[in-house]
């Protein structure tokens, strides 16, 4: 039976995103198909880990085909959970994933922007793939207080890839998780949360864990 790819960006990106593009372009060169979902839904402000779940669920229901899911960043977290709740989802490839995402992030914004965030109930993100801020509830943090990496404990083959450089989450996160789950293999590179200078290295390792045919070799 074959299986059908799915592609999950990451936070405040799209399917038109650099990483996206290249993924979409590699698998069109062994002529296989890659989904690519729009997780903004068309309404960023809107957007919760639990809504993105369901738009994934609804395409992996279509039918009985297995499923492989490939994410970055937030996407990755998003894909371990789906992994999780559905038996469907026979394998993982998870790009510098978003574990321990509030944690790193809310620091970040700082005490006083969170607070404010909570109170007036939106607040300015910078969307990458708009190329501007967008407002985005607060309900994507209580929302995402749910998703906690203890709970990802179905054993299925997965593959992540982080940078050691990465500045957005710290490759301890993936180390962390694969420490713990004998199933996880890890593949570090020397590059940033981007993974923009290894997309090669990223396309190679795809392959060979996916069983994906060279190109031009099908």
């Amino acid at each position: 039976m074959s299986s059908r790819y799915i592609y999950l960006h990451g936070f405040a990106s799209s399917p038109k995103s650099a990483k996206a593009q290249d993924m979409s372009q590699r698998f069109a060169q062994i002529s296989t198909q890659l989904t690519i979902p729009d997780l903004n839904a068309g309404d960023f402000s809107q957007l919760t880990i639990t809504r993105q779940i369901q738009q994934v669920a609804a395409i992996i229901l279509k039918d009985s085909l297995p499923v492989t899911l490939i994410g970055s960043s937030l996407g990755g977290l998003t894909a371990a959970h789906l992994a999780q709740q559905y038996s469907q989802v026979e394998r993982l490839v998870l790009l510098a994933p978003a574990f321990g995402f509030l944690s790193h992030w809310l620091p970040k914004l700082g005490e006083e922007t969170v607070q404010r965030w909570q109170q007036t109930g939106y607040e300015l993100v910078y969307h990458y793939g708009e190329g501007r801020s967008l407002p985005l509830s607060y309900n994507f943090v209580t929302d995402a207080t749910q998703y906690s990496e203890n709970i990802l404990q179905r054993p299925i083959s997965t593959l992540i890839i982080h940078g050691t450089q990465d500045e957005v989450i710290p490759i301890i996160a993936s180390r962390d998780f694969g420490r713990s789950r004998p199933w996880v293999e890890l593949v570090e590179l020397d590059s940033d949360h981007s993974l923009s200078n290894v997309t090669e290295e990223i396309w190679q390792a795809i392959r060979l864990f996916c069983q994906l045919p060279e190109s031009g070799k099908i």
